[in-house]
């Protein structure tokens, strides 16, 4: 073997090796699906949303901001103890979930460009730190609404 193909023969290998390890990676990417989606029909010019996101990837992800076209400012909120403060994102473990709950971690709608009515279904994108954006239909349910009663 002369030494040009070795060299050749040398950087197949390693293009091979290299292409191989970008495949075995995006299997370890975060696979985010979206359960359990609804909004109480809202009583004022705010409304609050709640989901699950699931993530049976092995690698955590983080909802880092959410759109919507019922309002331009959908901010992510976190209740610890009774106070409820915004966070700039929350964690989606590996192999885990984001609960958003009612009297837990929200989403919070500010300044409704409309009230959505019971059987409406609201339009979300969520953002996430590395997965691609996730849209969302949201159903809207009663005011009185509780899921564990479903």
């Amino acid at each position: 073997m002369n030494r040009r193909t070795a060299l050749l023969a040398a950087a197949l290998t390693l293009t091979t090796g290299l292409a191989l390890t970008a495949c075995g990676s995006s299997d370890s990417a975060p696979k985010l699906q979206v359960d359990d989606a609804y909004m109480p029909q809202p009583i004022s010019s705010m409304a609050a949303g709640f989901m699950t996101v699931k993530n049976t990837g092995d690698t955590a992800d983080k909802l880092t901001s959410v759109t919507s076209d019922l309002s331009d400012d959908v901010t992510i909120h976190e209740t610890v103890g009774n106070k409820m403060q915004e966070v700039k994102s929350l964690d989606i473990p590996a192999n885990g979930e984001l609960k958003l709950a009612s009297g837990g971690n929200h989403l919070m709608f500010m300044g409704l460009k409309k009230k959505p009515a019971e059987g409406d279904k609201v339009t979300v994108e969520l953002h996430f730190a590395t997965s691609k954006p996730v849209k969302v239909e949201i159903p809207v349910k009663a005011s009185t609404f509780d899921p564990k009663k479903k």
